[in-house]
């Protein structure tokens, strides 16, 4: 399983978070939604985590290159189950 760096995280007004972690080479994301509260209780989020092949997805190709520098600077900065 490949891993993937934490490059974007939002907050909506419903009380959810979208978390986006992509590869180093910003070409694969995968993004997940939690509630607000059930982030906060499970004690964060980590830098990086591994994702199954399968679940991955395109990243766009207008943030390629900023996923990609995000990652690359996750990667450089943190461990990956390092809480960010």
């Amino acid at each position: 399983m490949p891993t993937l760096w934490l490059v974007d995280r939002e907050f909506d007004s419903k009380g959810l978070v979208r978390l986006t972690y992509a590869t180093t080479d910003g070409e694969r994301t995968y993004t997940k939604e939690l509630a607000e509260q059930r982030l906060y209780a499970s004690g964060g989020v980590t830098a990086a985590t591994e994702v199954d092949e399968d679940a991955l997805e395109a990243a766009a190709a207008a943030e390629r290159e900023r996923f990609a520098a995000e990652a690359q600077r996750m990667a450089a900065d943190h461990d990956p189950d390092e809480t960010v």
